[in-house]
């Protein structure tokens, strides 16, 4: 007759020791994977910045849609858009909110939730080649056809499968001259315009969350706060 044996029984002591143990690995894990994520997604330095023209072309208060070639050399491949407005001083220094237009879903174009005044669309010849500016009335935020994900005038989701804020470009003033930076992706903004305050990353690819446990999945490397 064959022996018998009964479950071992496991002391709190030694169960909260492999718990630790378990989590512990499952942190190293995490960040196994966030390192592979930054090698893949790793790029050369951002492209040159664009002169978006005058800083007369934009009317503070009013968003534009400002459409230019992001690499001039590589042509109509390269078009891009990005919603620019005037938010005129932030003490003595002139501030803009420049959203990129692309979906922060799967990339696609996103569009104003409002009438664009297509009469006044204006082209202008910068350093960086045809730029065209059309003055737009997004009410209600932004939206993308493809899924559904909603935007609002600052660029937080409000609805979708988008799993951030829309990204950011970052500006400078050179001579009267708006230029657009680089850009930079976003968890979330509190306030309006000049007064803002941007939870702001690195630049994240379409999909990727920059904040909460799903980023522990992807590179994150946040750069500033305010």
């Amino acid at each position: 007759m064959a022996a018998t044996t009964s479950p071992a029984r496991v002391s709190r002591h030694g169960f909260l020791a492999a718990a630790a143990l378990a989590v512990g690995g499952l942190a190293g894990v995490g960040a196994g994977l966030r390192a592979l994520g930054a090698l893949a997604s790793a790029s050369p330095a951002g492209a040159a910045p664009i002169d978006l023209g005058p800083l007369s072309a934009f009317p503070e208060g009013q968003f534009v849609v400002a459409t230019f070639l992001s690499d001039p050399q590589a042509g109509e491949v390269s078009r891009r858009s990005a919603y620019v407005r005037n938010n005129g001083l932030a003490g003595k220094v002139p501030s803009f909110t420049i959203l990129s237009s692309r979906c922060t879903h799967v990339g696609c174009p996103t569009q104003p939730n409002g009438p664009l005044f297509t009469r006044r669309l204006r082209v202008v010849d910068g350093a960086s080649g045809e730029v065209s500016l059309l003055p737009t009335l997004p009410a209600a935020g932004f939206g993308c056809p493809c899924h559904g994900s909603q935007f609002d005038a600052e660029g937080n989701r409000t609805a979708g499968p988008a799993p951030r804020a829309l990204d950011r470009y970052d500006f400078s003033i050179r001579n009267g001259r708006l230029w657009l930076g680089g850009l930079y992706s976003v968890s979330r903004v509190d306030g309006v315009g000049a007064r803002a305050r941007i939870r702001r990353f690195g630049r994240h690819g379409a999909g990727e969350p920059v904040d909460g446990p799903e980023s522990l999945l992807y590179p994150s490397d946040p750069l500033a706060s305010g």
